[in-house]
């Protein structure tokens, strides 16, 4: 969970899964609910070959790397089931992301090598110690130049050409029940703020109706001090002694 001191940073959520497993992940939001994305996104992710690949959805851009069992040994081969998943503000582009990505799995690879580590036998949250890792990174490549620079050069050592990776809309990817789901998730947030909306507009309009009644009150009474001059000036004011006498 984010902390008060961490500056914000463009780069949401990120995640390390093996298929569906997530063995890492930092979320720099509590409040931007992007990990629920990638719970959506993961189980549509095949390995069968290598992929780079962005989603985008609403002002998030949903960028992933998924490696496959052929880039390496056949005794290594569970590492072809990671993928490194980040969701990241869509004003940051697509360079930075993928070349944090290439620098999550090159620490991730380093530390938990693949020919030490069976990473499909590896239970929810088995590479737990590599979340702050993944906070660290993921504050120095959203927010300093340094980092972004790195991650630049990352992009251009690693990946030929970021504009020819995949863009789809999230919406292509998730069946009926999940688009329904994202739905759900974005009117409760509707809902949230129609109901703050009806309560300031009843208090507007409570105060409103007070304004009348007091203005409606305030032209009564002038009303009647005007026909009470209108007859004084006939009768003699102040008591109409000449009307009353005339009775």
């Amino acid at each position: 969970m984010a902390s008060s001191s961490t500056p914000p940073t463009p780069l949401l959520y990120s995640c390390i899964a093996h298929n569906t497993t997530i063995l890492a992940e930092h979320t720099s939001s509590a409040a931007s609910a992007t990990s629920s994305l990638a719970s959506l996104v993961l189980p549509k992710i095949t390995h069968a070959s290598a992929q780079k690949l962005t989603y985008t959805h609403n002002n998030n851009f949903i960028h992933y790397v998924a490696d496959s069992p052929s880039e390496y040994p056949y005794a290594q081969a569970s590492a072809g089931g990671l993928t490194y998943l980040v969701i990241a503000d869509s004003s940051l582009g697509r360079r930075i992301p993928f070349g944090f990505l290439v620098e999550i799995k090159k620490r991730f690879l380093a530390q938990f090598q693949p020919e030490s580590t069976d990473f499909a036998a590896l239970p929810n949250y088995g590479c737990g110690s590599f979340n702050s890792e993944l906070k660290t990174l993921m504050v120095e490549y959203g927010t300093t130049k340094a980092g972004k620079e790195d991650a630049i050069s990352n992009v251009q050592g690693e990946i030929d050409n970021v504009r020819g990776i995949m863009s789809q809309n999230i919406e292509t990817l998730l069946e009926r029940g999940e688009r329904i789901d994202l739905l759900v998730d974005k009117t409760d947030r509707l809902g949230g703020s129609a109901h703050d909306f009806r309560v300031r507009s009843r208090g507007l309009r409570r105060k409103m109706w007070w304004k009348n009644v007091k203005l409606m009150a305030l032209l009564i009474v002038v009303v009647i001090f005007l026909i009470y001059l209108f007859v004084g000036f006939g009768c003699g004011l102040p008591g109409w002694s000449r009307c009353v006498g005339s009775g």
